[in-house]
């Protein structure tokens, strides 16, 4: 049986997503499984829509009808997770085989947990790029957003200096 844990995608009914969250949060604690089940997040994000000619900030969730779980895969955790109310199971090849968990770099991509990126670098440092399509280029740090993982650094191209928003692991500094 593994002792690490790791993330899993719970199918649920549409609608569904912030009570099967709550009803999971509150077996946890109820039944002391913080071991085995230890964070459940419905993904969203802040749009603005427009209605009416009003814009308007709204929270809207990044999967409908699906739940994130981080927990050591037990049949104790399994069976708790698979029968609360609203759950309809696991996301894997079927209902009868075991549930997939997702790799580290899915878990990046959808930026389910947060890295800290340690930086060596601050607003008016000399920077060179080291990943992406300016790779090589040297810049100047402009803005710093760690929050976001976000660099704007200022690169001369073309004989004027343009802007570039990048990862913050994407930068090094020069020597």
């Amino acid at each position: 049986m593994p002792d690490e844990s790791r993330w899993y995608v719970v199918h649920t009914y549409s609608g569904y997503e912030n009570k099967v969250a709550s009803n999971l949060e509150t077996t946890v604690e109820n039944r002391q499984l913080h071991d085995l089940i230890q964070e459940v997040c419905v993904p969203t994000e802040t749009v603005i829509e427009v209605k009416d000619g009003k814009q308007k900030e709204v929270e809207r969730k990044v999967f409908p009808g699906y739940v994130l779980v981080k927990m050591v895969m037990t049949p104790e955790s399994w069976y708790i997770v698979r029968n609360i109310r609203g759950c309809t199971g696991f996301v894997g090849p079927s209902s009868n085989s075991d549930p997939i968990p997702l790799t580290d770099a899915e878990v990046a991509r959808l930026g389910v947990e947060k890295r800290e990126v340690e930086v060596s670098y601050a607003v008016g440092d000399s920077v060179r790029i080291i990943d992406g399509p300016l790779e090589g280029f040297v810049g100047t740090v402009e803005e710093l957003d760690a929050e976001k993982n976000s660099v704007r650094v200022m690169v001369s191209m073309f004989g004027r200096e343009t802007p570039v928003e990048l990862e913050l692991n994407q930068v090094e500094t020069v020597e």
